[in-house]
C-alpha cells in the first residue's frame, strides 16, 4: 500500500490534509496588504566562544554547540554529527539578495572538528546551502550524509561521496549510531518547478549512551507520540521555535513556541521522559524569514516551557556559538 505522505502521481504530502499556503497570492497578501512592521533588534545577538572537544569528544559524553538556525554540531561520544549545515552570509539562491545572516556562524567553518555524519532535513536554501555542501564535501570527504528522499542528487552533484536516501520510518547505521527518518509538516522545493519533489524529515540518532531528535522545519502534528513511543525517550530533543509570524500563514509549516514546547511532551510523554530530557531551541535569531521579533521566540519557548512546570536547567537556550554538555 501506497504510504499517505507518497503523493499520486509522484512527489510528496503531508497526510491528514495539511494545507501548505505558500501561494503567490498568499505571499502577496502577507508582504504588501497586510505590510508588517518587523521590530528592530534591541542590540548585538548573543554569542560565545565554543565548547566542543577536537578530534573528538569521549565515549559517553554528550555536547551540542549551536552554530546557528538550525545548524548544530552534535557530539556523540566520539562521533561527531552536524544538522542542516549552512555557513553563507545568505539563505538564497544568490549571495546578493534574500535573507541575510544577523550574526556569523557560532563555529567559523575552518574550526570544526571531523565530520563524521550529516544529517539533512530538506532541500529550503536556509537548511541546504549550496556552497557549504561544496565545502564539507571538500574538507569532510569521508562523511556520512542521510538525507530525506529525492536530496541525494542534489548532494551527489557537488560532490558529496556517501549518501543515502530514507523514507519515513526508514533506519539505517552511521558511525556506530543508529539513525531513523521521523515523519514532519513541511514543504520542499528550491525554484518553481520542483515544489514537493524531495521529501521533508526529522532525524532520531541513537547509540554511545544517548539519543537525540532533530526536528529539522516542521509545523506542528499530530505524529509527535508516535515518533516518540516508536524511537524515544531523547536526551536532547532540538525543535524549531521561530519563523511563526503570522500564524495565518506559517501555522502549516512552523510551529510557534508554545507549539514547540508541547511536541517535546508529545515525544516524551510516551515513555513519562517529560522531566528527564532537554529542549533547545533552534530555527531563530539567525535569518529574519518571517515577522515576530528576532528575540521572541526561545523567551516565549521557556515562558511555555516554565508555565508547563518542567525544570528550568533542562530547557538549554544557546547563544550563538555555545556548547553545553549533558
Amino acid at each position: 500500500m501506497t504510504p499517505s505522505h507518497h503523493a499520486p502521481g509522484g512527489g510528496f504530502q503531508n497526510p491528514g490534509g495539511a494545507r501548505i499556503t505558500a501561494r503567490v497570492g498568499s505571499l502577496l497578501k502577507w508582504k504588501f496588504v497586510d505590510r508588517p512592521y518587523r521590530v528592530p533588534l534591541a542590540g548585538p545577538l548573543p554569542r560565545a566562544t565554543p565548547a566542543f572537544v577536537v578530534p573528538r569528544n569521549r565515549e559517553g559524553a554528550l555536547s551540542v554547540t549551536w552554530v546557528g538556525h538550525s545548524t548544530l554540531l552534535v557530539q556523540i561520544g566520539a562521533v561527531n554529527v552536524l544538522t542542516d549545515p549552512m555557513w553563507s552570509d545568505r539563505a538564497s539562491p544568490v549571495q546578493w539578495a534574500g535573507p541575510r545572516r544577523l550574526t556569523a556562524p557560532g563555529v567559523p567553518f575552518e574550526a570544526l572538528p571531523p565530520i563524521d555524519v550529516v544529517l539533512q532535513s530538506h532541500d529550503h536554501y536556509d537548511h541546504l546551502d549550496d556552497r557549504t555542501v561544496r565545502r564539507i564535501a571538500a574538507a569532510h570527504p569521508d562523511a556520512r550524509w542521510v538525507a530525506p528522499l529525492g536530496v541525494g542528487p542534489f548532494l551527489r552533484a557537488r560532490g558529496v561521496r556517501q549518501v543515502t536516501e530514507h523514507d519515513w520510518w526508514d533506519e539505517t547505521d552511521a558511525g556506530g549510531l543508529r539513525i531513523a527518518c521521523a515523519p514532519a509538516q513541511h514543504f520542499s522545493g528550491r525554484g518553481f518547478r520542483d515544489r514537493n519533489r524531495s521529501l521533508w524529515c526529522s532525524w532520531a540518532v541513537r547509540g554511545r549512551g544517548a539519543a537525540v531528535y532533530f526536528g529539522g522545519d516542521t509545523g506542528y502534528h499530530g505524529g509527535f507520540a508516535d515518533i516518540g513511543a516508536r524511537l524515544g525517550p531523547f536526551d536532547v530533543a532540538l525543535l524549531p521555535v521561530g519563523a511563526y509570524d503570522p500564524r495565518w500563514f506559517m501555522r502549516p509549516v512552523h510551529m510557534d513556541p508554545e507549539e514547540a514546547v508541547r511536541a517535546y511532551r508529545e515525544l516524551q510523554g510516551p515513555h513519562g521522559a517529560e522531566e528527564r530530557g532537554i529542549f533547545v531551541p533552534i530555527h531563530w535569531g539567525t535569518f529574519r524569514l518571517t515577522d515576530e521579533p528576532v528575540e521572541e521566540p526561545p523567551a516565549l519557548a521557556e515562558r511555555h516551557w516554565r508555565a508547563a512546570g518542567l525544570p528550568g536547567e533542562r530547557f538549554w537556550r544557546l547563544a550563538h556559538g555555545e556548547t553545553r554538555t549533558r
